[in-house]
């Protein structure tokens, strides 16, 4: 009997706890967002400032979700253990590509032309849903190939001369 109740609470629980990472950013309006800035031309400090697609990337999602950016710059060790223990929301940075769906995170759709992901904290479905159609929304208006000619049209070029 006590077995069969804690799985009826669990199974209570669950969807609770899944919408907290979206009502917890909600509550706080704003988006944490972790960049390393020294990884140009993703994020990098320029007159003491952060600027790179991340950070521009950045703020767009952000305003997508209805939400203030956050930028908390991370050392490339830390940004990923940052997401799942909490300390940031998001990681905005070209590690995330290596995730594994099997791992300790979830991550959004792929977007852009580089295939980018969005690691989030594992089993938030309904954060997942908002962040991948804040993607579509960004990729639909044009502005996701609007910043990677921007930031990445140079670095391309320059790849491919070699």
């Amino acid at each position: 009997m006590r077995s069969t109740i804690g799985v009826l609470l669990a199974v209570l629980i669950s969807p609770l706890a899944q919408a907290e990472l979206i009502d917890e950013i909600a509550d706080r309006g704003e988006l944490r967002i972790a960049v390393q800035a020294d990884n140009p031309p993703y994020a990098f400090k320029q007159d003491e400032r952060l600027s790179g697609f991340d950070v521009e990337f950045g703020q767009d999602l952000a305003r997508e979700l209805d939400l203030r950016a956050e930028f908390v710059e991370a050392p490339a060790d830390e940004v990923l253990p940052g997401v799942e223990s909490g300390k940031y929301d998001v990681a905005l940075t070209p590690a995330s590509e290596a995730l594994k769906s099997d791992g300790p995170l979830d991550a959004s759709l792929p977007f852009g032309e580089k295939k980018l992901v969005i690691p989030f904290q594992k089993d938030n479905p309904a954060f997942e849903s908002a962040v991948n159609n804040a993607l579509q929304r960004l990729k639909d208006s044009g502005r996701t190939a609007e910043l990677e000619q921007k930031w990445f049209k140079g670095v391309q070029e320059t790849a491919a001369g070699q």
